[in-house]
């Protein structure tokens, strides 16, 4: 299926914002955070997790990832078989964490969807644990085309470890979510999946999330080990953040930790809609350089597998984000300066993602993962206005906080777009903004800048008034 612009933005903020906010969650799990306690990536937990490590929430939805990236159809046939597969070899690795009813499945089933799903029905007592909703996210991103395929993955995924009809709606509310969110850009989703859902469940859901969206305090969902509560709290945060835009993502998932309890698998199911609704622009930087779990991943590696989901398996025309450069030889990339305002800063094209005289490069524009010299952070902005870039203002001003960050740990940066004429500009000049200087003065020292109106504009903006 071919995505526009920000349709892909939003596909690959949904496994990133998962593990953002599972690895947010980690630190605080079965606690109990107060209005004045800082949510941040603090690790401990129940691992014990290092900061931004993500927890089983987000390991259990890679190994679903890992066989949609691949084009497979991960709701029947050899594809489920490959996600059970995989969840047994991440069983195998012995995390750090793993949900109780998961463990029991995992521990005594065969590695095919048949003898996992038994072993799931052989199982007694309550069955209606949050560990298969906390894992949905990739099914709502490999049937972008199909909401019927969409609905059926996510319950054949789920009753692979969860033998429960409201652990089975649950998954099937959300993944229809974040599908209908990554094609439309709304939350719409959550409301239009119970028309796919028998009328007396549609019913009760229903009701459940109106609990949800009218209570004043998450503490109503205080079992949110179970998944109807873990539903009902992820979706508390979501609407009682006050954010109108993609600061939203940051509001709601700090909401989701000081809901307390079971915070790392609320917050990742939260995180899963939120990023696919928001995208992989408006996951902060400061989470990104952080991220790291199973399988010796990091945020570009969560981005690749959502990507390659949404397109079924395959690369753009220029081989990203596989190949391991991309080809920019047409294009002028060998533009640099120095940054009229600091002098640790160099800016110019694609050239400089190699440079050996930098700490840390800030990607403006797309690039392959060969190894590079320095810290890498890479950012999503289209050399475009807002038709095509989701969180412009966002996505500019992140890009030059975190420059003013990497300054400030005593690194030499280099930031980039192809031929530096237009993004790199942008960010330069909200540099200068934030250090209270002209941005005018960027394009003196670039003389062959021609920057888009929109992103001058969003760089620009409050020239007059902000200082850093």
């Amino acid at each position: 299926m071919r995505l526009t612009a920000m349709q892909n933005d939003r596909a690959a903020g949904v496994l990133l914002a998962t593990a953002a906010g599972d690895a947010l969650g980690a630190g605080y799990e079965f606690t109990y955070p107060t209005s004045e306690t800082r949510i941040d990536m603090i690790g401990g937990g129940l691992g014990p997790f290092e900061p931004g490590e993500w927890t089983d929430d987000t390991s259990m939805a890679l190994a679903v990832a890992e066989i949609s990236a691949t084009g497979a159809d991960i709701g029947r046939g050899a594809g489920l078989d490959a996600v059970a597969a995989q969840f047994r070899h991440w069983y195998a690795t012995r995390p750090k964490d793993i949900g109780n009813q998961t463990r029991a499945v995992l521990a005594a089933a065969g590695s095919s969807a048949t003898t996992m799903q038994a072993r799931a029905r052989s199982l007694s007592g309550r069955k209606g644990g949050n560990g298969s909703l906390m894992r949905t996210a990739p099914v709502g991103l490999a049937h972008l085309d199909d909401a019927g395929k969409c609905l059926a993955a996510a319950h054949e995924i789920s009753s692979l470890t969860h033998d429960d009809e409201q652990a089975s709606e649950a998954c099937r509310i959300w993944s229809f979510a974040i599908r209908h969110a990554v094609l439309h850009g709304t939350f719409d989703g959550v409301r239009l999946a119970l028309d796919h859902l028998p009328r007396a469940v549609a019913g009760r859901w229903a009701a459940l999330l109106t609990e949800a969206e009218t209570a004043t305090t998450a503490r109503v969902f205080d079992n949110n080990g179970w998944v109807v509560h873990a539903l009902q709290a992820a979706w508390w945060a979501i609407t009682h953040a006050r954010a109108d835009g993609p600061e939203q993502l940051q509001e709601a998932l700090e909401l989701a930790v000081r809901a307390g309890n079971d915070t790392d698998t609320v917050a990742a199911i939260a995180g899963g809609l939120l990023g696919a609704r928001w995208g992989a622009s408006a996951v902060p930087a400061r989470w990104r350089r952080m991220l790291h779990g199973w399988p010796g991943y990091r945020s570009r590696d969560l981005v690749r597998l959502g990507l390659h989901t949404a397109w079924g398996g395959g690369d753009d025309d220029r081989g990203w984000p596989t190949a391991a450069v991309v080809d920019y030889a047409r294009y002028r990339t060998d533009r640099r300066s120095t940054h009229p305002h600091d002098a640790g800063v160099l800016l110019g094209g694609a050239d400089l993602l190699r440079s050996r005289e930098v700490d840390a490069v800030v990607s403006l524009c797309r690039v392959g993962p060969a190894p590079h010299a320095s810290e890498h952070i890479e950012f999503w902005v289209a050399d475009a206005d807002h038709r095509r870039n989701q969180n412009l203002a966002f996505t500019v001003d992140d890009a030059a906080r975190t420059v003013r960050t990497l300054r400030s740990e005593g690194k030499t940066v280099a930031v980039h777009c192809v031929e530096g004429e237009s993004r790199t500009p942008a960010v330069a000049a909200r540099y200068s903004v934030l250090l209270g200087h002209n941005p005018l003065d960027v394009l003196h020292t670039m003389p062959w800048a021609a920057p888009q109106p929109a992103l001058w504009s969003a760089a620009t903006a409050g020239a007059d008034r902000l200082v850093g």
